[in-house]
Formats: C-alpha cells, structure tokens, sequence
C-alpha cells in the first residue's frame, strides 16, 4: 500500500478524477452476472491530465499495479 501512496504523491498534480470500485455486474443478452473482484478486475478509474499519450503511459509505467493498466485517451466534446 505504502508503494500506491508514494506514486499516487507523486502523480497528484495531474490527477483530475479518482473513482474506486468495490463491486460491479456485467449486463449480456443472457441475464447478469456478478463481476468478480479477481486479477482481471478493473479496480477504478483515474483521470489525469498528459500533454501527450506518451507522457500518459509514461505516467501508467509508474503505477504498482497488480496485472496491467489500461490508458485510454478522452475525446473532447
């Protein structure tokens, strides 16, 4: 934990949104089923401000994450 703190520190200039998620359901044509709070789990969602993708990933490379992080750029309105 003591390692999300630091990156978290050190990224909180660029931080604009931080959501965690405890749980979630996957809606399908078949019914719904309980997400599981496994590896595979999205975890949250963190929106920071980049100059470029590339400054984004540089960012993400940082992060202690558990299996992988996923960068999405944001379209603008």
């Amino acid at each position: 934990m003591q390692e999300w703190m630091k990156w978290f520190d050190s990224i909180q200039g660029s931080i604009i949104e931080q959501v965690g998620f405890i749980g979630g359901k996957e809606v399908t044509k078949d019914g719904t089923i309980d997400l599981k709070m496994d590896l595979d789990a999205i975890t949250g969602l963190l929106f920071i401000k980049a100059k470029s993708m590339e400054d984004a990933l540089t960012v993400a490379k940082g992060c202690p994450m558990i299996t992988s992080t996923k960068v999405y750029e944001v379209r603008e309105h």
